[in-house]
């Protein structure tokens, strides 16, 4: 465990039902996946036959023209017609996934961390008011290589707000860590009362 200061400060007990888990890549695939679609937002959208506006009205005689016979102006192969199997914005992407296995997902994935030593405790963080500045201090004091996410037990508005303008560091809640932003990002910061929580969801 760490100060703010980069000093080390002791260590902590990590629970094993959450950062002592074996690998499961099919676990954490299926996690992802169900993430990934759930968030999933239809937007491409094409009009079918009924809902385009256009004339019954036969645009040329069926015989005699020497052309292709034509019913409607709105055709599909006419310019401003309907579209023939477009994409529609009512399709469902979502998908189900049991609330312990997305669990297990995070435990394995946090449990990744400590095995490959990107784990990082703070004791606290302390700081008289927002600054970026004073924030990018206490992490470079750190040993992050990468991009980081520092996870916080409760919402602390001077620490969340000096580190939003950080580009290698990501804030959050300890409650909404999740299997894409753990995959994506190298380091996990956590402080003594995160790792507590995460201690007490086994």
């Amino acid at each position: 465990m760490y100060t703010q200061d980069g000093k080390q400060k002791g260590t902590i007990v990590l629970n094993e039902k959450v950062f002592g888990l074996e690998p499961n890549e099919n676990i954490v695939h299926r996690a992802l996946v169900y993430q990934l679609a759930n968030a999933r937002i239809n937007v491409a959208h094409t009009k079918t036959r009924w809902e385009r506006r256009w004339s019954t009205r036969k645009i040329y005689r069926q015989k005699g023209t020497g052309r292709a016979r034509m019913g409607s102006n709105r055709s599909p192969i006419r310019k401003k017609g309907w579209v023939v199997f477009g994409p529609r914005n009512n399709r469902n992407f979502t998908i189900s996934m049991n609330k312990k296995e997305r669990r297990l997902a995070i435990n394995i994935l946090l449990s990744d961390k400590v095995r490959n030593e990107k784990l990082i405790v703070l004791d606290k963080i302390e700081l008289k008011e927002i600054k970026t500045k004073a924030m990018d201090k206490i992490m470079k004091s750190l040993p992050i290589e990468k991009k980081a996410i520092l996870a916080l037990k409760d919402k602390n508005e001077t620490i969340m707000k000096s580190a939003n303008n950080l580009p290698y560091l990501k804030n959050l809640l300890t409650s909404y860590l999740n299997v894409k932003d753990l995959l994506k990002y190298d380091t996990l910061v956590l402080l003594k009362d995160s790792v507590e929580e995460l201690n007490a969801r086994a």
